[in-house]
Order: structure tokens, then C-alpha cells, then sequence
């Protein structure tokens, strides 16, 4: 039986509605976020945007577009990075004639307080680690240790504590050690708290260094020897705040019980060791510690350590120590036995320094002979005796003598006399200097004018000759001070006239401040002018 018009219009139109219903476009989006919403009300589904708040009209967003949320800023684009710059071209270097003098600038002790500073060669003999500049664990060290300082109250809270980081001699220390350069500090009898804290900083910027290249650090790596506890408990609280940045340090003295230190020292291994030279000689005889691989030998009081009978000790502990360590060393005081001490522990290369400018402080350690000569000719006979001396001693061999005139002409007559007095020598002239050598360069001598003695490098020359007494004190004190900067011990002579009589008793005064012998002739020669 045929179905009617209205059947088959009921039936198509039922089947329109359920496709609408299972078509995604359908209805508008309007109408489907509706739904959607209606849908998950019903299952107990909402958004957080739908909760029971609602976000009112803003002029911004007056008719609530975008139902109250902020709009987010749109990302920049990244510009697209530059092209790589081409590869520099390479300089041809000329080789230089060996023969040249060398073009190295000379370093002047405390010339920069900066902290960031280029490793500079320092010494006649330096050549060592080039540790660029000073990094920023140095700087992490020395500001942990003045924040110790400040919550002791030992270091005044209002001030900055800048003192502590731009001290110059902080600065020449890590000169020093980026050149391989022993230290001999004269500022005083031993050291002082500032100078024991850029010491260890500095200890610890090494430790750092090496271990990021790879390389085994062996412990301990610092020995600080100090002549009594005091002193070692002293340094042990100033090393104590790099405790926290890895770098643990042992205190070794009489006061505590032999078997202590001994579990103290099984059970870490200390990079610093503070310690009397008695106490650790008796615990490297139990095998309790091993100081044969240390790199940083720190003698606090050199003075002391003679007073107390160590000198033996001190050597002993040197010989045990295989390596070729840094070695520095704290006195101002320069007796014989003093003397021969550093000799024998400074072997290497050496720098001297001070943190004071007095005369007293930069002179230590210089031995200074005034000759009183009555005229010409026993001026020049002393001057070749002390030449011939000095080429002949085996201690000196090797150090290098600058000789003063008073004038071009009597320079000349000065090397036409060594020429005569010594043999196989050999003269030259060299840019307006005499410079005399002999075959074997074991000595070197330098005969300048006075007025050329500023452009003198004076601190390489461990001895120096004053032929004609300056004609103000001031030009005195300045070789002086000057004189042997980079050697354990050096020497001025000097000679004395009748004409020089005036300066006498600023001369003795010098003397005097130095701890040096004045002559009788000398102090007869100011009584006479008063």
C-alpha cells in the first residue's frame, strides 16, 4: 500500500533532525558552548570560570569578551642572531735576539690596589703558573672570613669591609704566587689577621683552580708553621669560616693530647695544617701525617722560631718535604742566624714585601757597610777589594753588583780599573752603561752615573756600590729601599768623606732606625761639626 504525502514528509524530516543533532556545525558555536556547559552542570563537571563568581564589565572589556581574564602579551619574536665574524688573521711574530735587553716591564710592589689584576711575571727567575686573574672564589673567601670577622665584632658592622679586599699586599701576594715567587714579608715579627686571611684565600683559590683542571691536590697542601699554640689557635679561627666552601684545616700544638690529633688526622684529610715544628715533627715519626707532598710552606715569625732553638727543626721539616713548594716567611728582624735561616729555606726565587713604606720595614734583611775613606785612591782600592770579594765568594757568585759614580768620567776610570784588577773580564758599552761580565757569568757588574740611576732596575742587583755619597740623604734612603727586592739578602756599600760631613747625623739616624752598625769614624766626624 502506497504511504501518503505526510508519512514520507514526517519520516524525511526525522531523519534531518537526527542528522543536525549528530553534525558538529549543527548550530553556532553560541549555541554549542551552551550545550556543552548544560551538559557538564549536568554531570557535575564545571570549569573554574564557571564557579559562582562572576566577572563584571570593565572598560576594557565592556561587554565581558573575554569573561574577565587578563590578555596575555604577545610574544616577541626573536630577532635572528648575527653571522659569526670571520676568523682574525694571524700575526707573523718576529723573533727576538736573545741578546736584546729584555722588554718586560718592571712591577712595582703596591702599585695597584685592584683585585682584578693580570698575572705578571715578578723576579729574575719566574716562570709559573699562569693563573690569569683572580677568580671569584678568592673573592667568596675573603668575604666569608669578614662576615666571621663582623659577627664577632672584631670588625666594626658600619664599616664595608673594602679595607680587607683592595689591600695591595693581598694583590702582590697573588702576584706572587701566580709567578712562582717565594715571599719574605718584613712588615713585622709575624703576621698579621688580614695578611692571614688573603694567605689562605688565596691558598684555597689554587686548591680550586687545580681541581677544575683535573689535577690531584694532595693533603695537606698548606703547612702553616707557628711557634706557639696561641699563634696556631689564632689562624685556625681565622681559616675556620672556608669550612663551609669545602676547605678544612687542622690545628696541630702541645696543648691537646698526642692520640687526639692522631684519630683527628685518620679521620680527615686536612687541605690547611697549622702546627708547632715540634709537634708535627712528632707526629710524622708516628706516620700520623704526610708532609712530603705539600705545596705552600708559610713560616709565621722567623725570629721567634730561633729564640725557641727551631732552626733545626725548621731544616728538618724542609728536607721532608719532597716537593718544591711555595715558601713564605714573616720576620723584620735580620741577625746572623736569622739571616742564614732564610737563606737556606728561601731558595728559589724571592720577593720581598712590606705593608709599610718606613725605611725600617723596606730595609730589612739588607746588610748596609759604611766605608770612611780619607781620599780618592783608597776609595777605589776598597771598591775593587769588595768587587774581587764578591766574584770570589761562593754565596755570591751569582749575585749581581751595581756600582755608582759620581759622574760619566769616573765610570769610565771604574771599568778601566776592573778590566786591570780582575781577569777575564770582559767590557762592553751599551747604551751609555758599562756593563762587565766574566766568561762564566758568574757575576754581573753595572757601572752607572748618579743621574741615571732612576731608569736603574736597582731591585734586581743584590749589591750595590755607592762610590760617591749622595748629596742629600733622601737619594740614599731611596737605593736603599729600593736595593734587592727580589733576593733573600742584599748589600750596600757606601763611602764616607770629610766633604760629606754635613750628612753625617741624618746618616746615623738611618742606621740606627735599621739596626745596623755605625762606624766610630762616623759618629766622630758628627761630633766634630757640632
Amino acid at each position: 500500500m502506497a504511504k501518503g504525502d505526510d508519512a514520507v514528509r514526517k519520516k524525511r524530516n526525522k531523519i534531518n533532525r537526527k542528522r543536525m543533532r549528530n553534525s558538529e556545525s549543527a548550530v553556532s558555536a553560541r549555541v554549542a558552548s551552551i550545550i556543552a556547559a548544560k551538559r557538564r552542570r549536568k554531570a557535575g563537571k564545571r570549569r573554574i570560570c564557571e564557579g559562582m563568581c562572576y566577572s563584571l564589565p570593565t572598560a576594557e572589556d565592556p561587554f565581558n569578551d573575554r569573561h574577565g581574564k587578563k590578555e596575555l602579551p604577545k610574544k616577541k619574536k626573536k630577532p635572528p642572531p648575527p653571522p659569526p665574524p670571520p676568523p682574525p688573521k694571524k700575526k707573523i711574530r718576529k723573533e727576538k735576539n736573545p741578546a736584546s735587553p729584555n722588554p718586560d716591564k718592571k712591577v712595582q710592589a703596591g702599585s695597584s690596589a685592584a683585585v682584578a689584576v693580570p698575572a705578571v711575571k715578578l723576579g729574575p727567575k719566574s716562570g709559573g703558573d699562569d693563573f690569569g686573574c683572580p677568580s671569584k672564589f678568592l673573592i667568596l673567601c675573603l668575604n666569608a672570613i669578614r662576615d666571621s670577622w663582623m659577627d664577632e665584632g672584631w670588625l666594626d658592622e658600619s664599616a664595608d669591609g673594602s679595607l680587607l679586599l683592595s689591600s695591595t699586599w693581598g694583590v702582590d701576594l697573588w702576584r706572587c704566587f701566580s709567578a712562582r715567587s717565594n715571599v719574605l714579608d718584613t712588615s713585622g715579627a709575624c703576621s698579621s689577621r688580614e695578611q692571614i686571611a688573603w694567605l689562605v684565600s688565596a691558598a684555597s683559590d689554587i686548591i680550586t683552580r687545580k681541581e677544575k683542571q683535573g689535577l690531584v691536590v694532595k693533603c695537606p697542601f698548606l703547612l702553616f708553621l707557628v711557634p706557639s699554640q696561641e699563634k696556631a689557635i689564632q689562624v685556625r679561627s681565622i681559616c675556620k669560616p672556608l669550612k663551609a666552601l669545602g676547605i678544612h684545616t687542622v690545628s696541630l700544638h702541645p696543648g691537646a693530647p698526642v692520640d687526639h690529633q692522631v684519630r683527628g688526622l685518620k679521620s680527615c684529610e686536612p687541605e690547611f695544617v697549622v702546627s708547632t715544628p715540634d709537634r708535627l715533627l712528632e707526629l710524622v715519626s708516628l706516620s700520623a701525617i704526610d708532609i712530603s707532598g705539600v705545596s705552600l710552606l708559610v713560616v709565621d715569625g722567623l725570629h721567634s722560631f730561633v729564640d725557641l732553638n727551631f732552626v733545626d727543626k725548621l731544616n728538618s721539616i724542609k728536607v721532608g718535604i719532597s716537593a718544591d713548594p711555595h715558601i713564605v716567611i714573616f720576620s723584620n728582624t735580620h741577625g746572623e742566624t736569622s739571616m742564614s735561616l732564610a737563606r737556606n729555606l728561601l731558595g728559589g726565587p724571592t720577593t720581598r714585601l712590606s705593608l709599610f713604606d718606613s725605611i725600617a720595614s723596606q730595609s730589612a734583611f739588607l746588610l748596609q757597610n759604611v766605608h770612611f775613606c780619607a781620599s780618592e785612591e783608597q776609595k777605589m782600592t776598597e771598591v775593587m777589594q769588595i768587587v774581587s770579594e764578591t766574584v770570589s765568594n761562593q754565596n755570591l757568585q751569582s749575585a749581581r753588583i751595581l756600582i755608582i759614580a759620581e759622574s760619566i768620567s769616573k765610570a769610565q776610570m771604574l771599568v778601566s780599573s776592573l778590566r786591570g784588577e780582575n781577569c777575564n773580564l770582559l767590557c762592553g758599552l751599551t747604551s751609555g752603561c758599562f756593563t762587565i761580565s766574566d766568561s762564566d757569568e758568574e757575576a754581573k757588574i753595572l757601572v752607572k752615573d748618579r743621574e741615571s740611576i732612576p731608569t736603574v732596575d736597582v731591585e734586581q742587583f743584590e749589591i750595590v756600590i755607592i762610590v760617591d755619597f749622595p748629596l742629600t740623604i733622601g737619594e740614599y734612603t731611596e737605593i736603599l729601599t729600593r736595593t734587592a727586592r727580589h733576593s733573600v739578602i742584599g748589600i750596600l756599600h757606601s763611602f764616607f768623606c770629610k766633604v760629606d760631613a754635613a750628612l753625617a747625623r741624618p746618616l746615623i739616624t738611618v742606621l740606627e732606625q735599621c739596626r745596623q752598625v755605625v762606624p766610630e769614624a762616623l759618629r766622630s766626624l758628627d761630633s766634630s761639626q757640632v
